[in-house]
C-alpha cells in the first residue's frame, strides 16, 4: 500500500485515457434515486479487476476514465478495492472505463493522523470540512470531553496539519509564556492570536464547543433516558489515509452497562466531497438489544434552532459557535440515521446545564442488537463556506438520507 501511494505521488503519468490497451473493463453506474449525486464513491473489488485486466508488472496500476475520457482520481481501499468518485444526475447513469496504466498524481482530498503532541487527538479532514476526537492523554488529564469536535474550513486544501503545527510550536509557546511572565499581556495575546487555531487566519478555525456532551454527532447507549457517555478512545488504527478517503478504527475502554462489561468499537470514515462522516458502531459483550442514540449538543445561544425529522432520516441543529461576538460564522450540524425510530430534544436540568455548558441534546433514537453493528452519518457545514440557512442544510441532509436508502447500482 505504501509503495503504491508513493508511486502515485512521485511518478508522472506513464499512461493516459487516450492511450488505453485494446481491452478495457467497462462498468455502468446507475443512480436509482431522484436526487443528484456528486463525488460519490464507487468501489470495485481488485480481484474482479485482476481477473479481467491482469497487471503485467509491479509498476502497473489501474486508470479510470469517464465517458468523455477524463481521468478520475483513485484510491486502493483497506479491503482491496479500487475506489473512485462518480457524479450522476437524478435517476441517471454513466459508464466508466478501467485500463492498465499509471494514474496521474492526485492532490490529497482526505487526510488525518494521531496528534500525541495535543493530548492524543485524532484529527482528520476532507476538501470540505474537518473533525477531531479525543484520546487517552486527555482522559488521563481529567478533562471531560465525550463527543466529536468540528473544525470549520473554506478551502479544499488540507489545513489541519498546519493548524496544529502553529498552535503547538514550542518556540512560540515559550515566547508567549515569557511575555506573560514579564506582564506584557497585550503582546502575549497578540502573539497567541497570530498562531491559534481558535482564530480564523483565512481558511477556517476551531470555534465549536464540545465539553462533556456528545458534541457534533457522537453515539451512545441509553440506560432509561440517561446517556451512557463514551469517554476517549483507548486504541486506534488508521485504515486508510487518502487521497480520497480517511478511515480510522477506534476501540474504547471497557465500561459497565446494566451488569455487563462492554467494549465499543467505531469505524469512522470521511470521503472527498462529503460533509458527513460515515460511522459504524458495535459493542462486544452486549447480551441483549439495547437502546441507543446519536446526538448533537444544543447550546444556550440558540436553544430552539433544531430540526427533528426522524421520518425523513435526519436531525439537524444551527450552532452559533463558541463566541458569537467574534464573527466566527455559524455552523450547521446534522445526523443521518436510517435506523432511528424517533427523535427528541432532551434538555439538561438547570444545574447540569450550567456544568456542561449546554441546554441539552437533540437525539436520533434507535437500538442495537448483540453481535450487530449500526451505521449512521454525522457532520457539519459552515456559513463562511457558502452555507446560508438551516433550511438549506435540512435539504442536504434529506437528500443524503435518500441516497443512503438508494445505493448506487454498479454492473459490469
Amino acid at each position: 500500500m505504501k509503495r503504491l501511494f508513493y508511486t502515485l505521488i512521485l511518478l508522472a503519468a506513464l499512461a493516459s485515457c487516450n492511450t488505453k490497451p485494446k481491452e478495457d473493463f467497462i462498468i455502468t453506474v446507475k443512480n436509482p434515486a431522484s436526487v443528484e449525486r456528486t463525488d460519490e464513491m464507487v468501489e470495485i473489488p481488485m480481484d474482479d479487476l485482476l481477473a479481467r485486466l491482469p497487471l503485467v508488472s509491479e509498476e502497473d496500476m489501474y486508470v479510470v476514465c469517464d465517458a468523455q475520457g477524463n481521468e478520475l482520481p483513485t484510491q486502493i481501499t483497506f479491503d482491496k478495492k479500487l475506489m473512485f468518485p462518480v457524479t450522476l444526475s437524478a435517476n441517471g447513469s454513466a459508464t466508466y472505463s478501467i485500463s492498465v496504466g499509471m494514474p496521474e498524481p492526485v492532490q490529497a482530498a482526505a487526510f488525518g493522523r494521531h496528534y500525541p503532541e495535543r493530548v492524543d487527538d485524532i484529527a482528520w479532514e476532507n476538501d470540505l470540512t474537518a473533525y477531531r476526537c479525543y484520546g487517552p492523554a486527555l482522559q488521563a488529564s481529567g478533562e471531560r470531553a465525550f463527543g466529536y469536535d468540528i473544525w470549520v474550513k473554506n478551502t479544499p486544501l488540507m489545513v489541519v496539519e498546519e493548524r496544529y503545527a502553529n498552535e503547538l510550536n514550542p518556540e512560540t509557546k515559550a515566547q508567549i509564556e515569557q511575555l506573560r511572565k514579564e506582564k506584557r499581556f497585550d503582546e502575549a495575546d497578540q502573539l497567541y492570536h497570530s498562531v491559534s487555531y481558535h482564530v480564523d487566519h483565512g481558511n477556517g478555525m476551531d470555534c465549536y464547543k464540545v465539553g462533556p456532551t456528545l458534541g457534533g454527532g457522537a453515539a451512545a447507549l441509553l440506560d432509561g433516558e440517561d446517556i451512557v457517555y463514551p469517554y476517549c478512545w483507548a486504541n486506534y488504527e488508521i485504515m486508510e489515509n487518502g487521497p480520497l478517503r480517511f478511515r480510522v478504527r477506534l476501540t474504547y475502554h471497557p465500561f459497565a452497562y446494566q451488569g455487563d462489561t462492554l467494549v465499543e468499537t467505531r469505524i469512522i470514515s470521511l470521503a472527498k466531497g462529503s460533509q458527513l462522516n460515515c460511522t459504524t458502531i458495535s459493542f462486544s459483550g452486549l447480551k441483549k438489544a439495547a437502546p441507543m442514540a446519536a446526538g448533537i449538543v444544543v447550546h444556550p445561544e440558540n436553544p430552539d434552532a433544531y430540526t427533528l425529522a426522524a421520518d425523513k432520516g435526519y436531525i439537524a441543529y444551527h450552532d452559533l459557535t463558541d463566541n458569537v461576538k467574534a464573527d466566527n460564522g455559524e455552523i450547521y450540524v446534522g445526523i443521518v440515521a436510517p435506523w432511528a425510530k424517533e427523535a427528541r430534544y432532551q434538555p439538561f436540568p438547570a444545574p447540569e446545564a450550567a456544568r456542561r455548558g449546554a441546554s441539552g441534546h437533540i437525539l436520533a433514537l434507535g437500538s442495537i442488537a448483540p453481535d450487530a453493528s449500526v451505521t449512521y452519518w454525522w457532520g457539519s457545514a459552515w456559513s463562511k463556506a457558502g452555507w446560508k440557512s438551516l433550511d438549506e442544510w435540512n435539504n442536504y441532509l434529506g437528500d443524503f438520507a435518500t441516497r443512503t436508502n438508494n445505493p448506487l447500482k454498479v454492473t459490469y
